[in-house]
């Protein structure tokens, strides 16, 4: 079998010209979003409208003269300009989610900008945005918006209306749009908590305790989804995304052992709180690419006691619950107290260490980071925890993860009897078929890519002769194929 994807990459040229355009999107889909913002709050003639407008104005013609044309469409959870998807970022998620709640509710599929347009008709265009946003559901929002351009003379902005979904399409990416803000909640808290440490200020407990609540109501309510956030694994923001996936499988494990709600709570506190001691770890040695000397990695080993230590200090207004202190300072020890730090006499770790730590190890293994550039595969992980005593995990726990997550994780990529290439979306809800994973087509048969979010597939599915439409024939490493795992979930 060839290499399906290498024919469609694009050379260096194609590549770096595909990230100007995706920059230059991003650009304007920000532009749009603070137009849209400045004319909700103040009228028209005022100076922060106008010079919003203008800015959308001369980024839209920027575009243009460089694309000839601009057309913006709007696929599921993804925006397309001039077909580059705009990837899903922290900083841009409120303008992103704004705008896409905006083009449903007009039905808008594509939103196309022609040469010649001018402020004046971006502001028509904005403006009819909102005010017609206010009319009662059931109208036909997409005809009178139309209708209305025409009457006002808007010549260079075209729309063309969405493709009907299915009721149960829509409600999946309700539940999706739940999901990614409660994952963004939850990094941003945590950038906020390490940082504030970092530079001595003040945290905001009650943040904390807000966003590990929606992690456990989301966790309990919509778990696939959630879970399926954890394959961002962001490398910039690793600290942070860390500390949020190790909370998201800690917590999904503490509801596969029968915790209850509250039990949660505390679990997911801890959970999110685990690395809090790398805040007092120098920058340098976390980000540095290269293997720590025998000093900077005896600093390293410091962050649990660290971690404990910073908690404790939190613990004038008793918000920090005694087991998050706990398992800061026990989530390296393993089982067999050979990790660190070192026990001085003998000691039984909490339920709560062990599934922090296996939640931590898992993560920590399949994430790109500053000194691990390619990252083991999933399904790697598992074996090695489950086979590997001198790994020092709870082999009960582990195996609790591997039902949960499967033995295909969710961001495993695949490879297909078919021919196909797949990334694996979710386990098979039946236990007995853990080995045949819900999976999200990437490349056809024919080496084509598809666009994300993928064709969704079950590998349980039988033929009309009972045999299986697709197996799994082994699993490889998706940049091979010019895949970003967390392009398919996002």
């Amino acid at each position: 079998m060839t290499q399906p994807q290498e024919a469609a990459r694009a050379p260096d040229g194609g590549a770096a010209q595909e990230a100007r355009l995706r920059q230059a999107g991003r650009g304007l889909l920000l532009e749009l979003y603070a137009a849209l913002r400045s004319l909700k709050l103040y009228p028209v003639e005022n100076a922060t409208v106008q010079k919003a407008l203008y800015d959308l104005e001369s980024s839209a013609e920027a575009l243009i003269q460089a694309e000839g044309d601009i057309e913006m469409r709007l696929a599921g959870d993804f925006i397309f300009v001039n077909a580059t998807r705009l990837r899903l970022e922290l900083d841009n998620y409120a303008s992103f989610s704004h705008i896409l709640t905006m083009f449903r509710a007009f039905e808008i599929g594509t939103l196309r900008v022609h040469p010649g347009t001018d402020r004046r008709e971006w502001q028509i265009f904005l403006s009819l945005l909102l005010s017609l946003s206010e009319r009662a559901t059931g109208d036909d929002l997409f005809a009178e918006l139309q209708g209305r351009l025409a009457e006002g003379g808007v010549l260079h902005l075209e729309l063309e209306r969405a493709l009907p979904q299915q009721e149960g399409l829509r409600e999946s990416e309700e539940a999706r749009e739940v999901a990614k803000r409660t994952y963004s909640q939850g990094v941003a808290v945590t950038k906020e908590v390490i940082t504030g440490i970092r530079l001595g200020r003040a945290t905001s407990v009650k943040r904390v305790k807000r966003a590990v609540q929606m992690i456990v109501d989301q966790v309990l309510n919509n778990e696939t989804s959630l879970v399926g956030l954890t394959t961002i694994r962001d490398y910039d923001e690793y600290t942070f995304t860390h500390s949020v996936n190790v909370c998201i499988f800690s917590v999904a494990l503490g509801k596969k052992l029968g915790f209850s709600k509250l039990q949660l709570y505390d679990l997911g506190m801890t959970a999110l709180l685990h690395d809090v001691g790398k805040a007092r770890v120098p920058i340098e040695i976390l980000n540095k690419t290269t293997g720590l000397d025998e000093r900077e990695w005896k600093v390293m080993q410091g962050h649990p006691w660290l971690g404990a230590l910073t908690l404790f200090g939190l613990r004038g207004y008793d918000e920090i619950p005694y087991r998050s202190i706990l398992v800061a300072y026990e989530h390296h020890m393993k089982q067999d107290l050979t990790g660190y730090p070192r026990s001085v006499r003998p000691r039984a770790l909490g339920i709560f260490s062990r599934i922090v730590s296996v939640a931590d190890g898992f993560d920590a293994a399949t994430t790109r980071r500053s000194y691990q550039t390619v990252p083991i595969e999933p399904d790697q992980v598992l074996r090695e925890m489950w086979e590997n005593p001198k790994r020092g995990y709870d082999t009960v726990l582990v195996k609790a993860l591997i039902n949960l997550i499967g033995i295909y994780p969710v961001g495993t990529c695949v490879i297909l009897d078919t021919f196909e290439v797949g990334i694996v979306a979710a386990p098979n809800p039946e236990s007995a078929l853990l080995n045949r994973p819900m999976v999200r087509l990437v490349i056809d048969a024919d080496g084509g890519a598809i666009a994300p979010p993928g064709t969704l597939v079950n590998l349980a599915e039988r033929d009309a002769g009972g045999g299986y439409v697709r197996s799994i024939v082994k699993v490889t490493n998706p940049t091979r194929y010019g895949l970003t795992v967390g392009d398919y979930f996002v």
